[in-house]
């Protein structure tokens, strides 16, 4: 079977864009060979900076023939029916249609269609065209003379060079010609821009790799991560260093080379006085290198770093080694300044007296003051909802109101719910905003805060997502919460809710958020209650209650599925009111243990067959009785299951009441053996009407007893 190559050369695609496009480029090819009739055996799409390449391996040479029946309208049909019947199936008149007879329906019209295989070339040439036309980058543009023209071609970057071949291994595969833009595809590609800027006479997709990479490009973006970082590891080794690993940063660099050289350069040591966080950031976003650190070392950081080049230099890299450390040095002096001007007095002290008495705010410290500033400022935090500070005051005060229940320090939370923002008004958090909370707990230890009020500055922003810690410390745990439910409460009160896939506020991550704090702390909080104190805040919101509290029951359904528990046990324990998260897992634990057992699933049994007989009933208006009568007994199978009804359900009661859900569904599996009992030797539908909604009562008590721990009615077996 012939195997396709097709390479799309371009200038330089950004690292960031390179990987989706490869993907779109094999995806939109592969369903247009599909839906024109072709078949293949493999696809894989490869990507450098210059280049989007696919190797589609046992593509059918030739579509098949179609022959097909299209069934039209009555040959009485009016004429509108007649003309839409002709251009469906692309026939020139009537005439050209066959008339079929149905003894039932008549002679009605049938088109017989016939279109003959084409090429798998000629497929391929109108095809690649279209796709590049119509390829979805997120920015493009049009240039030379022809971009004046209108529905001139739009790439990423100016659009080189095609190759596209096409044939079997055995023979000498052929062009598929065709041409956009003045640009003709061909068999001639280009190596490496310096190394090697020659044309390249290519066949087919493994002489390509291997030319390709003896003219210093290696095609396959994988291989070219494993060369740069085993390269930067041994070089980091060599030098007494380990090499502090960024697999984004390494996907990124990835994309930026084609032929990879590994090189170290150096910055003076003193610049290790700014924290380690810093010093990554500002050399990973400006230069795109990695940090080292000493061998063994868990936090420090050297002054040595890591870069990537595209280009094998004389000097060995010396001097791109050396003018990488110029431009690290001058951004890490910036870094310092920013760091340095953080720990001193703001220049508008006189002007935060105010906010600094309204938070309690000790303006000798440098925390301290960036916090007042935030209020002072009246800094935005969204139109509808306020400032910054205003949400600080509404965290402060939920907070202090979760302190006992997470078992905080009162005056530890009020002091770190204070602080929890300031930071947005440090010098490095406005030039690194992904180290916002990271550099508040720098600060705050800096200026001598306990390190429980530290730490909350950092982790109340956790978890970030599902894969994120959740935090433990109790002062933590307590901002966090109050943090979370304020954005919650606050964008419901403003009918700013997720719709669909659309959640810009990331709200459906904070309520997960809560859901784990609160699952994986063992915290016990009635949701109801804390939203009804969070929307006090924000007129016109407390009537979203209800529908907050389902959001938040969608979100702990997708923990647990996540951490494999039954859909079916979390529907039958969750209740639209059931406030208490903790609870419901722990019901949902405690079901999924029970059912697990022999009686568990046989009791299961019995009752889904009480509650189905029972609802039958229910539903043709049969007279059930409101109370069990034990006078109207006629077999010693109904004693006794009335006996173990009883007995359940006070047993069950008691134990839900202790919260004790394993004793409740153990006292639930006692009813097995008599439930089985009554359905072998009881006709519930007696003829006596008494007797028989007499057994249905005692069929609805079956039904209240297990209703105290889960709705059994929506599990399934």
């Amino acid at each position: 079977m012939p195997d396709l190559l097709l390479e799309l050369r371009s200038e330089e695609i950004p690292a960031r864009m390179q990987r989706k496009a490869a993907g779109d480029l094999r995806k939109m090819l592969t369903d247009g060979l599909v839906e024109a009739g072709l078949t293949y055996e493999a696809a894989r799409e490869y990507w450098t900076p210059r280049r989007l390449a696919l190797d589609i391996r046992g593509l059918t040479p030739r579509s098949k023939d179609i022959r097909e029946e299209i069934k039209g309208p009555s040959t009485t049909a009016p004429e509108q029916a007649v003309q839409g019947f002709l251009r469906k199936a692309g026939l020139a008149s009537i005439a050209e249609a066959h008339v079929h007879s149905d003894p039932k329906k008549g002679d009605f019209y049938v088109a017989h269609i016939s279109k003959p295989g084409r090429a798998a070339e000629e497929i391929i040439a109108e095809l690649v065209p279209g796709i590049i036309r119509s390829f979805p980058w997120p920015k493009s543009m049009r240039w030379g003379p022809a971009s004046a023209k209108p529905g001139s071609l739009r790439w990423v970057r100016p659009l080189q060079s095609i190759v596209c071949t096409f044939g079997p291994e055995t023979e000498e595969p052929v062009v598929v010609d065709f041409e956009i833009d003045g640009i003709r595809s061909g068999n001639i590609t280009y190596g490496h821009r310096f190394h090697a800027p020659g044309a390249i006479t290519v066949r087919r997709f493994d002489d390509y790799v291997t030319k390709l990479e003896a003219a210093k490009v290696v095609l396959d973006a994988d291989r070219r991560k494993e060369i740069i970082l085993a390269d930067a590891r041994n070089i980091a080794f060599a030098n007494g260093l380990d090499l502090v690993e960024d697999e984004g940063l390494l996907e990124e660099v990835s994309g930026l080379v084609e032929w990879p050289v590994v090189l170290m350069g150096e910055f003076e040591q003193d610049f290790l006085t700014i924290p380690g966080e810093v010093i990554r950031l500002t050399i990973r976003a400006n230069q795109k290198c990695f940090v080292t650190r000493p061998q063994g070392a868990a936090e420090d950081l050297s002054n040595r770093f890591i870069l990537v080049a595209n280009i094998e230099a004389k000097d060995g890299g010396k001097e791109i080694a050396y003018g990488n450390g110029k431009v690290v040095r001058a951004r890490l002096s910036d870094a310092l300044y920013f760091w340095k001007t953080d720990q001193g007095d703001l220049p508008d002290l006189d002007q935060l007296q105010a906010s600094a008495a309204k938070f309690d705010l000790d303006l000798k410290k440098p925390l301290d003051q960036r916090m007042a500033r935030l209020d002072h400022l009246n800094v935005t935090f969204h139109a509808k909802l306020g400032t910054q500070g205003a949400r600080v005051e509404r965290i402060k005060r939920l907070a202090e109101e979760l302190a006992p229940t997470v078992g905080a320090d009162s005056s530890f939370v009020a002091r770190a719910a204070v602080l929890a923002k300031a930071d947005l008004q440090t010098e490095v958090v406005g030039e690194f905003p992904e180290l916002q909370g990271a550099m508040g707990r720098k600060y705050a230890l800096l200026q001598g805060e306990h390190p429980s009020v530290a730490a909350a500055a950092e982790e109340h922003y956790k978890p970030q997502g599902p894969s994120d810690r959740v935090p433990t410390d109790p002062v933590s745990v307590a901002v966090a919460l109050s943090d979370k439910l304020d954005t919650l409460t606050g964008f419901w009160a403003i009918d700013e809710k997720p719709t669909g896939s659309k959640d810009p506020f990331a709200l459906r991550r904070a309520a997960l958020g809560v859901v784990r704090i609160l699952i994986e702390n063992r915290i016990r909080l009635e949701l109801t209650s804390v939203f009804a104190k969070a929307f006090a805040n924000f007129p016109g919101g407390a009537g979203q209650s209800s529908d907050l509290l389902a959001f938040f029951h969608d979100r702990l359904k997708v923990y647990l599925r996540d951490q494999g528990a039954r859909h079916d046990l979390i529907d039958a324990v969750i209740t639209p009111q059931a406030d208490d998260l903790l609870q419901i897992v722990r019901r949902v634990e405690a079901l999924g243990s029970l059912l697990d057992t022999d009686e568990g699933k046989n009791l299961l049994a019995g009752t889904k067959r009480a509650a189905n007989i029972l609802a039958a009933e229910e539903k043709k208006k049969t007279l059930v009785a409101g109370t069990v009568e034990p006078a109207l007994f006629r077999e010693e199978a109904e004693r006794k299951l009335f006996a173990a009804v009883n007995q359940a359900e006070k047993e069950a009661g008691e134990a839900i009441q202790n919260e004790d859900f394993s004793a409740a569904m153990l006292a639930l599996s006692v009813l097995r053996e008599p439930v089985d009992s009554f359905f072998e030797g009881v006709l519930v539908n007696d003829e006596d009407l008494a007797v028989r909604a007499n057994r249905l009562a005692l069929l609805a008590r079956i039904r209240a007893a297990t209703d105290q721990v889960a709705d059994f009615s929506k599990i399934v077996g």
